[in-house]
């Protein structure tokens, strides 16, 4: 009975490790737009995310090449699964939510994508059979309306309901969808290999899809010709690359090893939190009590769920 005992006490602490893990992974998404500003300045937003995939693609190749025996006996669900997160979640998804900000209204936009969680949730139920945790019911809204503060404070953030279903809103939502599915698959795929091979399939097999996009996109390369300025460049372009990028990753599919999906995607709530600290310290938009009361209720939420320790753990 002690040894029983001790497993599940060994299982609640990496529950809540990974949970937080998650939460540190998405995090780190939120300091994307200071490297992401520079290159809109030279590159389309396709452009960008190409680059990045073949810069982060050459870091993880060698991971992918090591833990190659990880790939035989992969059933169809799985690489559907991986090709849902590469082409889907880190292509596509970027892309939609790009051309939703160009053909649609903003604050739309923005709080049709808090819809994510819910997607997620959806899906975890149905293709993995989570069960809630208790009282998710409850703090699900509460992280919610946290976010939603966050982003419009009290405020509705349109004057007519014909903006949420204009072309751009659309968009955002196919955006919101494949993010939230993409949760979902990653969390299938880390229970059948490790992490880090996860992470090095969504930056590769992405690739070649990117590559097309690109081509079709028939976009100019609008690279700057002085040295300062390619130096820029360069520099933001790794820095986004492998910082908001693979690193961010890396961590997220280590949590997501011991985090269900359905308790990950309310983890993924740090990355507005983090959106609005740095355009405080970095571009000087002050924050708001409204704000700070959005934050208090998501971090609220967050504690909640990650003090449920075992009852969150995973169960495939």
């Amino acid at each position: 009975m002690e040894s029983v005992n001790s497993s599940v006490s060994v299982g609640e602490k990496r529950s809540k490790s990974g949970f937080w893990l998650v939460v540190l992974g998405a995090a780190l998404w939120g300091v994307d737009p200071l490297f992401r500003i520079i290159l809109l300045e030279s590159l389309t937003s396709t452009q960008i995310v190409l680059l990045e995939h073949i810069i982060i693609a050459l870091f993880v190749a060698p991971v992918l090449w090591k833990n190659r025996h990880e790939l035989r006996g992969l059933r169809m669900r799985h690489a559907v699964a991986l090709l849902f997160i590469s082409w889907g979640g880190s292509a596509i998804a970027t892309i939609l939510f790009t051309m939703g900000l160009a053909n649609g209204n903003l604050n739309a936009v923005l709080l049709l994508q808090k819809l994510q969680p819910l997607f997620a949730i959806i899906m975890a139920r149905m293709l993995l059979k989570e069960r809630l945790p208790k009282n998710f019911s409850l703090l699900f809204p509460i992280a919610l309306f946290g976010t939603y503060l966050l982003t419009f404070g009290f405020e509705f953030p349109v004057g007519h309901w014909n903006d949420f279903v204009q072309v751009g809103s659309l968009l955002s939502l196919g955006a919101a969808a494949l993010w939230g599915g993409s949760t979902v698959m990653g969390r299938l795929m880390v229970g059948q290999m490790k992490y880090e091979t996860v992470a090095s399939m969504r930056f590769i097999l992405a690739l070649p899809l990117l590559l097309v996009i690109s081509w079709g996109e028939g976009g100019i390369w609008n690279l700057p010709t002085g040295s300062t300025a390619m130096i820029a460049v360069a520099v933001n372009l790794f820095g986004q690359a492998l910082l908001p990028g693979l690193l961010s990753l890396l961590v997220y599919y280590k949590g997501l090893t011991t985090t269900k999906a359905s308790v990950a995607t309310l983890a993924e709530l740090s990355f507005p939190m983090v959106g609005v600290i740095i355009n405080w310290i970095v571009f000087d938009i002050v924050v708001t009590q409204t704000q700070i009361l959005g934050f208090v209720l998501i971090w609220v939420a967050l504690f909640a769920i990650s003090r449920q320790g075992g009852e969150n753990a995973p169960t495939l």
